[in-house]
């Protein structure tokens, strides 16, 4: 699914084409080919493709659990990479990753396009803060930020190729498969190191009338978590994916010393249906005067997608990367990050306990 939304988006890009596919799976490899329209060339493996193809970039859209395989021959090159969420599926892998990425030449793009959601940009531009956690504005609306919650109520999970995602093997679990991208956006709105999580779930509603081969689904499908950060701020994520019926999947809430921001962000069918994003700012100084207003998409994005148009706007930034010899918004550390984040939250989950990030291998 999201190697054919990397396909759309590339099409849609100014000055960029898709010159080839790599892909194990015939059917995939075949929706591929008939997506882009016209001849192009295509390959049972990365290596192969390789042997036989003049490239710029590679994007790295294959199922979570074979990042780390998929990338190695692309280590032996200096070709830049796109590589989407989760950068792996464990702390041990991430750790591989981010070693071969320090010495590789090419650009190293982590794709948590959440950050490019327009409602999530104008987010974090009332905090003072930009897409790449970067905090350049003297003042915010909130001020310092000491609470930060995240709810993302919305439907289970699509089906994948042979079922990959209904594995915790195979995902790294729901709280990084899914919430990665939360847990990323709470580093970049808290200018803080995450050093605690505490957190509760279980899979009561999806899934459980499923049986494949390799057994019954095993992913969460509601969970709540806690994280705290070394500067005392803390962050809430409320998971529902059994939620169809949501006006808003997404929202966002920050309060600081001096004010309050909250944005509400609508689905893809919602979105379809005319229902625009709203941002929300209360201001402690002026005596709380509450404005509003709607989000929606930007004028540049040409193709909006699943995400606003998120996806679209991370390709553009990634190109100009390449084009300008820049380095990558979105790193692997930041990838690094969220999965180790997520990983905590799992391990927090299971064991019934706060967990600590130094646990997890980062400190």
């Amino acid at each position: 699914m999201m190697g054919q939304e990397h396909i759309r988006n590339v099409q849609a890009l100014p000055g960029a084409i898709v010159v080839a596919i790599a892909d194990p799976d015939a059917t995939s490899l075949g929706a591929a080919q008939e997506l882009v329209g016209e001849p192009v060339s295509s390959y049972l493996s990365v290596a192969e493709m390789l042997a036989h193809e003049s490239l710029d970039a590679v994007v790295i859209s294959s199922p979570n659990f074979t990042h780390r395989s998929v990338l190695e021959p692309l280590w032996q090159t200096s070709l830049n990479l796109l590589i989407e969420k989760p950068l792996c599926t464990t702390v041990e892998d991430c750790l591989h990753v981010q070693t071969a990425a320090d010495a590789h030449d090419g650009i190293v793009w982590v794709g948590l396009e959440y950050r490019y959601m327009p409602p999530v940009k104008r987010f974090l531009q009332e905090l003072g803060v930009s897409q790449n956690g970067t905090h350049p504005a003297a003042k915010s609306a909130t001020g310092q930020v000491r609470m930060l919650s995240i709810r993302e109520h919305r439907f289970p999970f699509l089906d994948k190729v042979g079922h990959w995602n209904r594995f915790s093997a195979n995902t790294g679990g729901t709280l990084v498969e899914k919430c990665c991208h939360f847990f990323d956006l709470m580093r970049v709105a808290i200018p803080s190191r995450p050093v605690r999580v505490m957190a509760s779930g279980a899979q009561d509603v999806n899934h459980l009338d499923e049986r494949y081969p390799e057994g019954t689904p095993d992913i969460l499908d509601n969970a709540f978590v806690i994280m705290e950060f070394e500067n005392g701020a803390r962050a809430s994520l409320d998971l529902a994916m059994f939620a169809e019926g949501s006006a808003f999947e997404q929202e966002l809430v920050a309060v600081g010393d001096l004010g309050k921001v909250e944005v509400k962000i609508p689905g893809f069918m919602e979105l379809s249906r005319g229902r625009q994003a709203e941002l929300i700012v209360g201001s402690r100084s002026t005596g709380w005067p509450v404005t509003s207003e709607q989000i929606g998409a930007e004028e540049s994005v040409r193709y909006l997608g699943a995400h606003h148009g998120a996806s679209y706007l991370e390709h553009v930034d990634f190109c100009s990367a390449i084009r300008n010899g820049t380095a990558p918004l979105v790193t692997v550390e930041d990838g690094l990050w969220s999965v180790a984040m997520g990983t905590a939250a799992q391990t927090s989950l299971a064991e019934g306990r706060a967990v600590t990030l130094a646990e997890i291998g980062l400190s």
